[in-house]
C-alpha cells in the first residue's frame, strides 16, 4: 500500500510562511478540494472561522508533499521534533553539488531563512522565517 504525506506546520503567520516557502520551494497555493469555490466555504463545514490565516501549497511538480500552514497562539519553544530535508537537484562533481548546495542556501537566506549551522560538502542546517529548523543538501 502507498501512503502520500503532507506537512502540516504550525506557526503564527501562515500567509507570511507561505510565501516564503512559495519562493524558495516553488510551491504555489493549492485550490479548494471540490466542489467548494473556496477555502472559506470548505472550512465552513468543520467550524473554522479563520481560514484565511490559514495557506494550503502544493509542488505543482507533484513530487514533495504538501504543505498546510496553520495558525497556533503559542510561539515555538524548541528545536522541531521533525524537520524538513530540502535535496538540491543535479549531478557532478561532489564539489559543483556543494556549490549548488551553498547558492540555493543563500537564496533562501535571501528569502528570510537564517542560516544555523553548516557541514561542509554535505548539507547546511537553516531555519524559515519562523525559526523552523530545515536542511539543505
Amino acid at each position: 500500500m502507498a501512503f502520500k504525506v503532507d506537512l502540516t506546520l504550525d506557526c503564527a503567520d501562515p500567509l507570511r510562511l507561505a510565501e516564503f516557502y512559495k519562493t524558495v520551494l516553488g510551491y504555489v497555493d493549492e485550490p479548494p478540494p471540490a466542489p467548494f469555490a473556496t477555502r472559506a466555504e470548505w472550512l465552513e463545514q468543520f467550524g473554522d472561522d479563520d481560514g484565511g490565516a490559514a495557506a494550503w501549497l502544493y509542488d505543482p511538480d507533484g513530487v514533495a508533499p504538501r504543505l498546510s500552514l496553520l495558525p497556533v497562539p503559542e510561539p515555538k519553544t524548541a528545536k522541531n521534533r521533525l524537520h524538513m530535508d530540502v535535496r538540491v537537484a543535479g549531478t557532478g562533481t561532489p564539489e559543483r553539488r556543494w556549490a549548488r548546495i551553498t547558492e540555493a542556501a543563500d537564496r533562501f537566506v535571501a528569502a528570510g531563512a537564517t542560516r544555523l549551522g553548516e557541514f561542509a560538502g554535505h548539507h547546511i542546517v537553516l531555519a524559515d522565517p519562523e525559526g523552523n529548523e530545515l536542511c539543505l543538501g
